[in-house]
């Protein structure tokens, strides 16, 4: 038998896997490169979670390695990411001032549901989150109600979070949103005095002192 030549446009990896896995290898790859997540909790993006991480792991390592990415594989959330090794990666994403006030409200509330040991979703309203920039970022007049919708549609893109309509248009606080534990990979703070370092470049400096009067 004569053995089947490698794709040129494919890893060396590409011939030992088996036909059946190849079209989903490509979906699972789509979806990283993408979206940076696959999120295996439902439908088809189980199947496809499940296949890489019993299959397939080790070699979709192998092909993210060289673009400067790293695979995690999170099995209590089953999701799969792709997440940049920022020394090495150039495909590192750029947010606008409003998306970055959106991410780093919902990291912090992502860390202080950990905090406080939570094991069910992180959910809050888009009231909510409107009230919690007030607070995390007391001097900065916080982003539109629509302008926070616009950065949350950004970011269900890259599978960060979900967001959900309730059923009953008058509910109070409006949209619901799930915070993703991928999304506290994405901005990967050791901790929250990191996350203040990163906050105080977003908000404007202290206003200093008024002058004192001249002297009668």
């Amino acid at each position: 038998m004569t053995p089947e030549r490698p794709d040129p446009l494919w890893p060396s990896f590409w011939p030992d896997v088996p036909a059946e896995d190849r079209a989903p290898m490509r979906d699972i790859l789509a979806e990283l490169l993408g979206r940076g997540v696959l999120l295996g909790d439902t439908g088809t993006g189980r199947e496809l979670f499940l296949l890489a991480r019993d299959h397939h792991r080790f070699r979709l390592e192998d092909y993210l390695a060289p673009l400067g990415l790293e695979l995690v594989v999170d099995d209590e959330a089953l999701l799969l990411q792709a997440r940049p090794r920022t020394e090495a990666c150039q495909l590192l994403a750029n947010f606008s001032k409003d998306e970055t006030l959106v991410l780093l409200a919902l990291w912090r509330v992502w860390d202080e549901a950990q905090t406080s040991g939570g094991s069910q979703a992180v959910l809050l309203t888009l009231d909510d989150l409107w009230d919690k920039l007030r607070v995390y970022f007391d001097r900065i007049e916080p982003p539109e109600k629509s302008q926070i919708e616009s950065a949350l549609t950004r970011l269900k893109r890259h599978r960060l979070v979900r967001t959900q309509r309730p059923d009953d248009p008058a509910a109070a606080g409006g949209l619901i949103i799930e915070v993703l534990p991928s999304l506290a990979r994405a901005i990967p703070f050791d901790s929250i005095e990191n996350w203040r370092d990163r906050a105080v470049l977003v908000s404007p400096p202290d206003e200093p002192p008024p002058p004192n009067p001249p002297a009668a």
